[in-house]
């Protein structure tokens, strides 16, 4: 397998985890993110994935698979054990939404994509982009953190082992921290990020600080 990605990308960070969990490995492929000239912008990248994004896995059997949850779900179907969703299927539901609900709600308002169309079409200036950051991150956070709390049962998001959820909730709690929020506003998810700072799949799979 090789894996396009970039390693301050949190979605990038998702399936390195899963990959770590899994105990499989992917060629890893850099590409460039950052700035009007970044790989990821560019022709010869659009070929791989027309959207641009990262991560994006190309299989043993040559097939791209893009989108961070397809990725992690495929990796899930080909490697069962350990399992990273959860036995029952209201469980299963929950953990999706979870992940969704970062990737599709939170994530979506962030890449650096974001960030040049609002200089682009708004003349926002870097504190202008970095308030619109935080302001979709805190309020993002706060509906996971009310959403875990309703139904948690088990040490981590969903359940008493590591799984979607909690794949797609790390990244984006290490990226908060990094953005000045203190997790302990939401109890619930710093507790959980605590515990899977302890996972070496999670720990060493974070996604890397901007430069």
């Amino acid at each position: 397998m090789k894996l396009y990605q970039n390693e301050i990308s949190s979605a990038t960070s998702r399936v390195r985890i899963a990959l770590a969990l899994k105990g499989l490995t992917a060629e890893a492929l850099p590409v460039s993110i950052l700035g009007e000239d970044a790989e990821s912008r560019q022709s010869a990248y659009r070929t791989v994935n027309p959207q641009g994004l990262v991560p994006a896995l190309l299989t043993d059997n040559g097939v791209l698979i893009t989108q961070s949850l397809a990725i992690v779900e495929y990796l899930d179907e080909v490697q069962p054990e350990p399992p990273l969703l959860p036995d029952t299927a209201e469980d299963r539901a929950q953990a999706r939404s979870i992940a969704l609900a970062i990737a599709a709600e939170i994530h979506a308002l962030l890449p650096p994509r974001i960030g040049l169309h609002l200089k682009a079409a708004f003349q926002a200036d870097a504190d202008a982009v970095a308030a619109w950051s935080r302001h979709w991150v805190g309020e993002g956070m706060a509906a996971v953190e009310a959403i875990i709390a309703g139904r948690r049962q088990g040490a981590f998001a969903v359940g008493d082992r590591p799984g979607i959820a909690d794949i797609f909730l790390f990244p984006q709690a290490i990226s908060a921290r990094r953005m000045g929020f203190d997790l302990s506003r939401w109890p619930n998810i710093a507790e959980i990020v605590g515990r899977l700072e302890a996972i070496p799949a999670f720990q060493e799979n974070a996604p890397a600080p901007r430069k």
